[in-house]
């Protein structure tokens, strides 16, 4: 992926680290394989990404770094222990790679959505995410491209002193 981006453009200015799976259970019913397949793509493959491209940005001396967390990550929910570690964890490496990189014109942040009308909300029955959105003080929940334009202001010139930041796009679900 990095050598195909790096051969075409000659540089890399932007990874948005954005995969990610659920597989909820409670504690007591959650497998050590859910937990670990959800820590693999959602934690590690963030690592894994950042790495594979961290070398070229210091050459670059520049470079923006986004991870997708969510609120899950700042608040926890039922049933998603693994999730909630998963996306906590993308929040304290956004931290540490601001602290480790900024000085080398690297910006590391995070966006935490609240519940994005996108096919992982799919198999939640509509009575459930009718609830949600009366939870929204929006009244609805996101469409996909607003998370999108929180991400592009961060990956621009724009926001060029936001290092560090965890920033919720929820609508106010969490107040």
């Amino acid at each position: 992926m990095v050598n195909t981006v790096i051969k075409k453009y000659g540089r890399i200015d932007c990874l948005v680290n954005n995969a990610g799976i659920v597989q909820d259970a409670t504690l007591k019913n959650m497998s050590e394989a859910q937990f670990d397949d959800v820590i693999e793509i959602n934690l590690k493959g963030v690592y894994n990404c950042t790495k594979a491209v961290v070398d070229i940005m210091l050459e670059q001396q520049s470079g923006v770094i986004l991870n997708a967390s969510s609120i899950v990550g700042l608040y926890g929910n039922f049933g998603q222990t693994n999730y909630a570690a998963s996306k906590f964890g993308v929040i304290g490496m956004v931290k540490t790679w601001a602290r480790e990189l900024g000085r080398k014109g690297i910006r590391a942040n995070a966006v935490c959505p609240g519940f994005v009308l996108t096919p992982i909300l799919e198999k939640i029955p509509a009575k459930v995410l009718k609830a949600l959105e009366d939870r929204v003080p929006l009244g609805r929940l996101a469409r996909p491209e607003e998370i999108a334009n929180t991400f592009a202001f961060l990956a621009s010139d724009e926001a060029s002193y936001i290092n560090g930041a965890v920033i919720e796009v929820s609508g106010g679900l969490t107040l």
